[in-house]
């Protein structure tokens, strides 16, 4: 069982690019990994903007600023197009993100954030640039992101939108519940089902 989202209130990292695509999420050459490690994965999300070859740290890269921080990952337009690698999801959870908000998902990519508990929240292409401004002039900007309620807050100008998911993923991410874990919660309802079957 995973961590239940609720209500989420955070800083926020930017990351003002367009057409970010699993190969920058996380770079093909990692793919090789043959078990699941939220570690691994997460040290190397978006490797290649965050160390040059050799290496060494990209001191402007966003994920190198110490001015951010947080588990709500702010991210330009159409957000994880490209493959369908699920590693993309993997690495954006290893790294401690629970949220991104964007005003475009890969849908593919959407889905596999969903199933990692990583919350993918659509806004307007307005609301994201408000973000964009406020979160890049004042770092220390948070916000809200309720899940019950499905909206998003920026607090620093008290602008909200509201958000949709799939009722059925919004269900487990509440209840802390994967596919299995939710397919175990309902046994004694398949049960009965079958028995009224025979």
């Amino acid at each position: 069982m995973k961590q239940k989202f609720n209500v989420i209130t955070s800083t926020c990292v930017p990351l003002p690019l367009e057409n970010v695509d699993t190969d920058q999420i996380i770079p093909a050459r990692f793919l090789k990994a043959t078990t699941r490690d939220e570690k691994f994965f997460g040290d190397n999300l978006f490797r290649d903007w965050r160390y040059r070859p050799d290496g060494s740290v990209v001191e402007d890269f966003v994920l190198n600023d110490p001015r951010y921080s947080g588990c709500i990952l702010v991210a330009g337009k159409n957000f994880g197009s490209g493959s369908s690698r699920e590693h993309a999801a993997w690495a954006i959870a290893g790294y401690g993100f629970r949220v991104v908000i964007s005003s475009f998902f890969a849908d593919i990519h959407k889905n596999n954030e969903l199933n990692n508990f990583v919350l993918p929240v659509q806004v307007s292409d307005h609301f994201l640039s408000e973000l964009f401004q406020t979160v890049q002039s004042d770092p220390s900007t948070q916000v809200e992101v309720n899940l019950p309620e499905q909206t998003v807050t920026n607090l620093a100008t008290g602008h909200s939108e509201h958000f949709d998911i799939n009722a059925y993923k919004k269900h487990c991410l509440m209840n802390g519940l994967d596919d299995i874990d939710f397919l175990v919660e309902s046994r004694s309802k398949i049960e009965a089902f079958e028995q009224s079957r025979r």
